[in-house]
């Protein structure tokens, strides 16, 4: 089987040297090719391919700019191999990380895989704290997998899988982002393929975001997830309004307050100082336990409030997508 490893990258020539250097460490003895697509960047990384040329099989593109699921399709279109793996350009790959795919997909083969992700030592406080966010079992990165069985997963395209077959079936990523990959996910199910969960296929994930950069993404996540449950309102989950309820039930213990009734208070404060003590423990950091709960407010205020202007939008009054939310949507 043939490995094509799809990157798209717009705008990170640092990055994507810091990801080709990660695969040629790889401990994997197959043959398998990088495709990079340069989606209308103005930082090129043409040079950094032609750097990595003579330890890994590298094809480059340069297409006008549409948009991260656009750029895969294409990369996917241009692809030699008949197994895609996506990455995104901000990923560091584990040496071994080909070679446990590969055991995975001979053990039990499915169309389409994702994986999970962690931090490295290198990576900034912010980073750490942000990764955390996103991936506890105490914040929405618990909730997601808790929602998702590993043999009915949802994988995410910064590390993802995906076959010819399934590929040429779907025709790939849709137009929205964020969503497209549970979009791609969902159509592939209503398809017949199968989709799971390859827990030790992991990635060392960057999120080259800081806090603001950080807000608006997850803001952008929760007005699409409303859109999505309007597509498949059949796998509309209870667990996606938890973010949206976080932050109304906060507000209202602060109310309460007024009337000298802190109960629901002191239940945010045993939240907030369980994810204190959970980070800290786990970055071996007290700094990064601090700020693993500003990214965790971020995460649900952001998710929250983005899920609640698109559920009135969308779901109440009805509006198309395209146009309550353009910025949602790229034209290509």
């Amino acid at each position: 089987m043939l490995f094509s490893l799809i990157i798209p990258v717009y705008n990170r020539p640092d990055e994507v040297d810091e990801l080709l250097e990660s695969l040629t460490k790889s401990t994997y003895e197959e043959i398998y090719e990088v495709v990079l697509v340069e989606d209308g960047s103005t930082i090129r990384c043409q040079d950094v391919a032609q750097k990595h040329g003579d330890r890994l099989d590298i094809s480059y593109y340069y297409k006008e700019n549409s948009g991260p699921g656009d750029s895969r399709n294409y990369g996917m279109n241009k692809a030699r191999g008949d197994y895609y793996i996506i990455f995104d350009s901000d990923c560091i790959i584990p040496s071994n990380y080909l070679s446990e795919v590969d055991k995975a997909l001979k053990e039990n083969y499915v169309d389409c895989f994702g994986g999970p992700d962690k931090a490295l030592d290198s990576f900034s406080d912010i980073q750490k704290a942000i990764n955390f966010a996103m991936t506890s079992f105490l914040t929405t990165g618990g909730i997601r997998g808790g929602s998702e069985k590993i043999g009915k997963f949802q994988p995410r395209s910064f590390n993802m899988g995906l076959s010819r077959k399934a590929f040429e079936a779907s025709k790939g990523f849709g137009n929205i982002h964020p969503g497209e990959d549970p979009d791609l996910s969902i159509r592939l199910w209503n398809l017949g393929f199968d989709t799971r969960l390859f827990p030790n296929a992991f990635v060392y994930h960057k999120r080259r975001i800081d806090w603001g950069k950080f807000t608006v993404q997850v803001n952008k996540f929760g007005k699409a997830r409303p859109i999505l449950n309007s597509w498949y309102p059949q796998y509309n989950k209870l667990t996606f309004f938890f973010p949206t309820f976080f932050i109304i039930g906060f507000f209202v213990s602060l109310v309460l307050l007024v009337f000298n009734q802190d109960f629901l208070l002191k239940f945010y404060f045993a939240y907030f100082l369980a994810l204190f003590l959970l980070s800290s423990i786990q970055n071996k950091s007290i700094k990064i336990g601090y700020l693993s709960i500003i990214a965790v407010w971020k995460q649900f205020y952001g998710y929250g409030l983005g899920f609640l202007k698109s559920y009135v939008k969308v779901i109440i009054l009805k509006q198309d997508p395209k146009i309550a939310f353009p910025e949602l949507f790229f034209k290509i």
